[in-house]
């Protein structure tokens, strides 16, 4: 689900990678905001934030939402560079570098600010990151067709396929759209289930949550790579088979 590209790519390993993704995303989103009280997955609020206090002339806290803004974009930036740079260079597994980074800030964040040594602002800089990372690499891999990090959009497409389906009577169209209508739906499902996990665990563990999300994504960066590994040398001892 981190490998397939273009023609390769299947609405299963679409599905996968955002039910994984938009799970992590929704523990994200709800111990955050538990923990600091801002958004850290998305930056529709923040920008308003940021647009209000610069009309109060409150600078400095402008900056701060200002901030919020620029290390989403800046995660974004960040993920897609990297993957361009390991696709172009040939260093293959490009997708997978930015989700172990994201993995590794989750858990550093999770760590420290559990312990309650970061200031605030630091954990919601560097969760904002994360998620730029995050929506930057599904968005990529997956042809634009998923994002994880905020609902917004998701219900927008989900409301224009829902109203299709009253005009849309071809087999071949009727069945794509299905299909997208599931991929929308797993994707708010699985974020929402994040969510109630993350405000569960929150209460018992407090930002040490987000070492859970980290080892799920772990998880599945390990589970893709085995599987990938399984399938290649099942197809060597194949043609090794056919050779012989």
């Amino acid at each position: 689900m981190f490998r397939h590209q273009g023609k390769g790519r299947t609405f299963r390993h679409n599905l996968r990678v955002a039910t994984l993704l938009s799970f992590v995303a929704g523990v994200v989103n709800v111990s955050g905001f538990l923990a600091i009280g801002r958004l850290t997955t998305n930056v529709t609020g923040h920008f308003a934030f940021f647009v209000d206090e610069v009309f109060k002339l409150e600078f400095w806290t402008g900056l701060v939402y200002f901030l919020f803004i620029f290390f989403f974009l800046l995660g974004s930036f960040v993920s897609n560079l990297l993957i361009e740079t390991f696709s172009r260079n040939d260093l293959g597994f490009p997708f997978a570098f930015p989700a172990l980074i994201e993995a590794l800030i989750l858990f550093l964040i999770g760590f420290l600010g559990s312990s309650e040594s970061l200031d605030p602002n630091v954990i919601a800089y560097s969760l904002l990151f994360s998620m730029g990372l995050q929506n930057s690499f599904v968005t990529k891999i997956s042809n634009y067709t998923v994002r994880t990090t905020h609902l917004t959009g998701l219900f927008t497409d989900l409301g224009i396929e829902l109203s299709q389906l009253f005009f849309y009577k071809g087999i071949d169209q009727r069945h794509q759209l299905l299909k997208s209508i599931k991929l929308r739906l797993s994707i708010i499902g699985f974020f929402f289930l994040g969510g109630i996990c993350g405000g569960i665990f929150y209460t018992k563990f407090g930002l040490l949550v987000l070492c859970i999300a980290s080892s799920i994504l772990i998880i599945g960066l390990v589970y893709d790579h085995a599987k990938f590994r399984f399938i290649t040398l099942r197809r060597k001892f194949k043609l090794g088979g056919l050779k012989s």
